[in-house]
Order: structure tokens, then C-alpha cells, then sequence
């Protein structure tokens, strides 16, 4: 169960994140048509950098002993790539 100070550091972050995506204007409709017409990287560089900075701090925090790392079960790829196409398909029709 998570103490009340965990949950308030959580929303912290989430509303840090969420400021974020804002103001890099990822929540409107040019930003995200840009990236499937291939004109707009924006949310790309975005996400990315989001993943490296989440990567690294997970690493920091495994090699300070603040967190233990479990291994990762292998990945099931028909179920990943059938979910990816049916997130992509609804995502266009969405956009479109």
C-alpha cells in the first residue's frame, strides 16, 4: 500500500509531466497530424526524450540501492504487434 506522501510525489510528477506535454503544445490536433504526415517531430523528440531521461533514472536509482530491478519477461510479438495495429488503425481513423 502506498503512504499519503508516496501518492502526493506521484501526482507532483504526474502534473510536472502533464505541464510538460502542454507546453510543448502536444495535446493539439496540428502537433499530432504533423507527426503522421510526416511534417511535425515534436511529439517524437518529446516522448523520446521523456524515455531516455526515465531510463537513466531508473538505472541511477537501481545502482543507489533505492530500487531493485526485476527481470522483464519476454515479450509476447504477435500480441504486441496485433495491439500496435489496432493503436495505429484507431489513431489514424481518430485523426482522420
Amino acid at each position: 500500500m502506498m503512504t499519503v506522501s508516496e501518492v502526493a510525489l506521484a501526482l507532483v510528477f504526474g502534473m510536472g509531466f502533464g505541464w510538460a506535454l502542454h507546453k510543448a503544445r502536444l495535446g493539439e490536433y496540428a502537433t499530432i497530424a504533423g507527426v503522421f504526415r510526416f511534417k511535425d517531430l515534436t511529439v517524437l523528440k518529446f516522448m523520446m526524450t521523456a524515455l531516455c531521461v526515465a531510463m537513466i533514472g531508473v538505472y541511477a536509482l537501481n545502482e543507489f540501492g533505492l530500487i531493485t530491478m526485476n527481470k522483464v519477461n519476454e515479450t509476447y510479438l504477435v500480441g504486441n504487434l496485433a495491439g500496435g495495429l489496432i493503436f495505429g488503425i484507431g489513431m489514424a481513423v481518430a485523426g482522420f
